[in-house]
């Protein structure tokens, strides 16, 4: 998806009479990784069904070898090389913040990575999904050229707006003085406290829009039969979700608590299911990661594949165990026991979801059987935990697909279709069988 390679997208002049249907708006997609793509397929979907806009697809020049290559491929959408991208006026760039997106020239939307991209939380990163903007059209033209088209911003250091180490600060939101984004996307009230501190001249183009993530999962709980059953669950059997996001030594840690799982539960009693975030298979690789897992899987332990969606595991789970990452916490949220690994990361501050997680949920104890842990934390649950949670997860709850449309065709100066968007319920879960020696 390099400049070099051809590109089949209809655009400009050469594209009359390739194209079976006069597109009104164009609206680009910026892939740096797979976890990201997922993340803004979310904000295409809710413009893909509209006859008037046309979405295309471009790979960023600095994308992280994160999956991102088989994502694209995966997608069967038009591709667009970055170089050609940048040449291009769009009606609106969807990205998640980071690389070059000051080159593009189209109202920019930025979506950050949240709880599910990463690992962090608002008070210490971006944002999973979306919002609005309620500053965005007084911002249209800040890099226009006069013309209604956007002129490409100036070239020059990086922009990002995210989780953590990209989190929405004003070295990466700012560029000669004049915030890049039009559009930042917050899931929680509390993000715009952080924005304020940090960066105030992004405030007025930052809306709260909530959490595509727990929106989805939220709907998905009263099907929860449906996904056990597409995993093959007993009736009597529980039901373990080991969670491992990005991180040093996050797959030993992973692969040492997964080993001790499938050899303390009963397998009669007890389904293991690893959800390993994709930034861990494109860190070690799926060799390597079959490799360390092999022995738990000959044991029963089974693995969602880096192509697949978890999110159907969680709905279907009945303790989440692990570090501290989005299983954990959007299973904290579902109101799912929680068996913590590790200590909490330097982001976990109070006032954050992690933090409130890191104080809430139970810690591992290595010289006493799990079994016993996971009935101590089942019963010491209850609804506080699963408020507490998901008041720091998101401010707008059920509510950010109709917020994130609402702002994309208001930046493409478009009426809204009549339909009100919702939340569609996660994918059932899948499970490749485990047939090594």
């Amino acid at each position: 998806m390099r400049s070099q390679e051809p590109s089949r997208a209809p655009l400009g002049p050469e594209a009359r009479g390739r194209v079976t249907r006069g597109n009104r708006k164009t609206v680009l997609v910026v892939v740096h990784t797979a976890a990201s793509g997922r993340r803004l397929l979310e904000a295409v979907q809710l413009v893909q069904p509209d006859p008037r806009v046309q979405v295309l697809f471009t790979l960023a020049e600095d994308a992280y070898g994160d999956g991102e290559a088989e994502f694209m491929a995966g997608l069967g959408g038009v591709p667009l090389p970055w170089r050609r991208a940048v040449g291009e006026p769009f009606d609106l760039a969807v990205a998640d913040g980071h690389g070059p997106v000051h080159e593009l020239r189209a109202p920019l939307l930025v979506l950050g990575h949240g709880a599910h991209g990463a690992h962090g939380a608002h008070g210490a990163h971006g944002a999973h999904g979306a919002h609005g903007a309620h500053g965005a059209h007084g911002t249209y033209g800040t890099h226009g050229d006069g013309s209604g088209r956007f002129a490409p911003r100036a070239p020059g250091r990086r922009v990002a707006c995210g989780h953590g180490a990209y989190g929405p600060d004003a070295q990466r939101l700012l560029r000669d003085g004049a915030v890049v984004p039009d559009a930042i996307v917050l899931p929680h009230r509390a993000d715009l406290g952080r924005l304020a501190r940090e960066c105030p001249q992004a405030l007025p183009v930052a809306e709260v829009a909530g959490d595509p993530v727990y929106d989805r999962l939220a709907i998905s709980v009263p099907d929860r039969e449906l996904y056990r059953r597409a995993l093959d669950v007993r009736p009597r059997q529980k039901l373990v979700a080991v969670g491992c996001a990005p991180g040093p030594e996050s797959l030993s840690a992973a692969a040492d608590l997964m080993s001790r799982l499938v050899r303390q539960l009963p397998a009669s009693e007890y389904r293991v299911v690893a959800l390993l975030h994709p930034g861990v298979w494109s860190a070690y690789g799926s060799w390597r990661v079959r490799a360390w897992l092999a022995d738990s899987q000959r044991r029963g332990l089974q693995v969602v594949q880096p192509k697949d969606d978890w999110l159907g595991v969680l709905v279907a789970a009945d303790f989440v165990v692990g570090d501290h990452g989005p299983a954990a916490l959007y299973g904290a949220a579902l109101g799912l026991p929680v068996l913590l690994a590790g200590s909490p990361p330097e982001h976990a501050v109070p006032g954050t979801p992690l933090g409130e997680l890191a104080e809430i949920a139970s810690r591992i104890n290595r010289h006493q059987p799990l079994a016993v842990q996971l009935a101590r934390a089942a019963a010491a649950r209850g609804p506080e935990q699963r408020r507490r949670v998901t008041n720091m997860l998101t401010s707008a709850p059920g509510r950010f697909h109709r917020n994130l449309r609402r702002l994309m065709y208001r930046l493409m100066n478009l009426r809204q279709p009549a339909c009100i968007p919702v939340a569609t319920p996660v994918p059932m879960p899948f499970l490749t069988p485990y047939y090594g020696g």
